[in-house]
């Protein structure tokens, strides 16, 4: 281990919850040696751009908003008895391209059967996940999308404190649309409306109210 990415571990280990450490000029391969040296269970997210490299450390209120788009997304596939695989923040990396980055939820619905049983994602062969989620509390997620764009990521999901947005990919960029492709039921203002209820009620109320909505829409 290099003494550079000693460095970074010690002040990965120092951010608080919430906060974002942002370096530039990292070479591909200490980048690589750091998303080792750091494992799948360190919580951090961590985003590499053609050098610059950027950690954050998700607080509670962050992580609280992505389960609960996790559950939604969840059960909105299971009433319409479609398969979905959820592979949380998982890291997907482009050496050609020089990216790398880590969602704050993803979910495999279109492709779902080709990455079941994967221990890793390689992106030379496997298919991107068929959606992104990214939650803007306390760091703005929007420099991610050109990677995700770059990996032809089809549709993202982005949320902050107001309202949850839904983009698809066109023409090589996002553009805002009203509803889900993968979930055509779900229009922005349902996931908005469905996540601020998971966040001040809890998630076990969303889940009882969106089952409620699902089958309504149903009858």
């Amino acid at each position: 281990m290099s003494t550079q990415v000693l460095n970074y571990l010690d002040a990965i280990a120092h951010l608080p919850a919430g906060g974002t450490l942002i370096l530039i000029d990292v070479p591909w391969e200490e980048y690589e040696q750091l998303l080792t040296d750091l494992g799948d269970h360190s919580g951090k997210r961590v985003t590499y751009d053609n050098g610059r490299l950027e950690v954050m450390s998700p607080s509670l209120k962050h992580e609280n908003f992505t389960r609960v788009i996790e559950r939604l997304a969840c059960a909105i596939a299971e009433a319409a008895d479609i398969p979905i695989e959820c592979l949380g923040s998982t890291t997907y990396k482009q050496e050609v391209a020089a990216r790398g980055v880590e969602p704050d939820a993803c979910f495999y619905i279109r492709n779902a059967s080709r990455i079941v049983g994967k221990e890793r994602i390689d992106l030379n062969i496997d298919p991107p996940p068929d959606v992104v989620v990214e939650i803007d509390i306390s760091h703005g997620s929007k420099t991610k999308f050109a990677i995700y764009a770059g990996m032809g990521v089809p549709e993202l999901w982005h949320c902050d404190d107001r309202r949850a947005r839904i983009y698809a990919l066109i023409d090589e960029s996002y553009v805002e649309i009203p509803a889900s492709k993968v979930f055509p039921i779900l229009r922005s203002e349902v996931l908005s409306r469905f996540v601020e209820q998971g966040i001040t009620e809890g998630q076990t109320s969303m889940l009882k109210s969106i089952r409620a909505w699902l089958r309504a829409q149903q009858s």
